[in-house]
């Protein structure tokens, strides 16, 4: 059943948000992460090595894209789902990295798309495979490298399918079988998920027929496991994949879209329903950027004030927050199908090295693609432009300062990191606020409030909030008046 909450700035509207909702998911495209072995390509071990680095700026969980072998720098569309790729490591080093994330109190998710294969797959040419073409119409793909390979769709209404996808993430839920879970994952993100696959008539009502089915199955073999799916409609807040699917997350891409147009009545249509109209035990993962949409930094022109205005959005909106990795930087990079010609280079510069030093080179540089082509020639990873973790790591001003200055204000307030969303309405179209609210473990209060342009504004609160206390932002409150700088915020305690 979905709730349907309505709440005044007098209420206390207390949603579920349970001990999950205090995450902080960093979303890793691995290749392009840390660089352990000097090949060029981010690897497992990289990953496993900058952990503590992860940890101390506030990141509890790690979303990986997949990890098994694929004839793409991306790793979708398989080769196999069983092997490791070569350029990430072997099996050992993948444990070895799931139990030092588990050491350290932290999550690991791992991302599988079992839809699709390429043929070099063993299934190629099987009764468990489809003919005829996949997504957009297309049967073989082009790699950046110049490798081709044909694609094609696995029956997911075949039971032996079904079968062996349980067979498959059970292995990563509990790799040796013991039921201990420290060498496996704490979830699964499921990539392209839809009921009806694609518009192909024979694979519909997905839902009910696969993904319950295998998802019921993983509970049976730990009914901690989490499930995140990835709508194929980015327009669907995904309400039947909780009710029909029965996933527990899904994406807030309506949202993320919301945040980028700096347009209150969009940001508030689209907060009020992907935040305030979930069904009980639910959630959204909130973000401004994945491995498949434009970054931030490029969608708002590289506009400082406005990539801060988006860090405190994807943190303290409500949710769990999603930083996709180097966007705690400012990194820039924008895509697209076509850019590169019919290709999967198209999507490099969303998708490019991790800037760890101001001269955008040394140790653990990821550049996998240096000198490859045109996406190589236009790079956003400049040295000395100020967008590196060297340079901002220092620097108190930095986005990379804001974000962890965030993240610990989060992490220190239960109604920032669990508490409910609740439209908090003002007099200004350009100055956007909200309330979080949570009972436990004591009741707490907080106001939030942006301002969205260029511009100085002014703004009166429906409800009045007498002894209201600042603890972050610029924002000043007098009364029931909330002042602002342009692209300013605030958050205050509200008693």
């Amino acid at each position: 059943m979905v709730r349907r909450t309505i709440c005044t700035m007098a209420m206390i509207c207390f949603l579920w948000g349970g001990a999950r909702a205090q995450e902080v998911i960093y979303h890793v495209f691995e290749r392009s992460f840390y660089d352990a072995n000097g090949d060029g390509h981010g690897d497992l071990q990289g990953l496993k090595a900058q952990l503590g680095y992860l940890q101390r700026f506030g990141v509890t969980s790690i979303l990986l894209t997949p990890l098994y072998a694929s004839a793409f720098y991306h790793n979708y569309f398989a080769d196999s789902w069983e092997a490791i790729d070569p350029g990430y490591g072997t099996m050992r080093d993948y444990l070895d990295l799931v139990e030092e994330i588990h050491r350290r109190g932290m999550k690991i998710y791992l991302d599988m798309e079992t839809q699709y294969i390429t043929d070099r797959h063993p299934w190629w040419g099987s009764a468990h495979v489809l003919p005829g073409p996949i997504i957009w119409g297309i049967t073989e793909l082009k790699g950046y490298d110049g490798a081709t390979r044909r694609v094609a769709t696995v029956n997911l209404r075949d039971t032996a399918v079904l079968a062996y996808n349980e067979r498959l993430f059970g292995f990563f839920a509990d790799p040796n079988g013991d039921g201990r879970f420290d060498d496996g994952v704490d979830g699964f993100r499921l990539d392209h998920t839809m009921d009806d696959l694609d518009g192909n008539p024979r694979l519909t009502g997905l839902f009910t027929h696969f993904w319950a089915p295998l998802l019921a199955h993983l509970r049976q073999v730990n009914d901690q496991l989490t499930f995140v799916a990835e709508q194929a409609d980015w327009s669907s807040f995904g309400f039947d994949y909780f009710t029909v699917a029965t996933l527990d997350r899904v994406f807030a891409f309506r949202l993320a879209l919301a945040i980028a147009s700096f347009d209150k009545k969009q940001l508030t249509a689209a907060a009020d329903t992907t935040l305030g109209m979930l069904p009980d035990g639910k959630q959204q993962v909130v973000f401004l950027e994945n491995h498949d949409i434009d970054r931030f930094a490029s969608r708002v022109g590289g506009d400082p004030r406005k990539e801060r205005v988006g860090a405190v959005f994807n943190l303290m909106l409500g949710g769990v927050p999603s930083i996709y990795y180097g966007q705690e930087l400012g990194m820039k990079g924008s895509g697209g199908f076509n850019k590169f010609g019919n290709t999967d280079a198209n999507d490099i510069p969303r998708r490019e090295a991790y800037e760890w030093y101001a001269a955008d080179t040394g140790r653990g540089m990821a550049l996998w693609y240096k000198g490859t082509g045109p996406w190589w020639d236009s790079t956003n990873v400049k040295p000395f432009d100020g967008i590196s973790l060297e340079e901002e790591m220092g620097s108190p001003a930095s986005l990379w300062g804001w974000y962890r200055d965030l993240l610990v204000i989060r992490k220190a307030n239960p109604a920032l990191y669990k508490g409910a969303y609740v439209k908090a309405a003002n007099s200004n179209p350009q100055v956007f606020s909200w309330m979080r609210y949570t009972t436990s473990p004591v009741p707490q209060r907080m106001l939030l409030v942006v301002n969205l342009s260029a511009e100085n504004q002014a703004a009166r609160l429906d409800s009045p909030l007498a002894g209201a206390r600042r603890i972050f932002g610029s924002a000043v409150l007098q009364g029931d008046t909330v002042l602002l700088q342009p692209y300013a915020m605030g958050i205050f305690f509200v008693h």
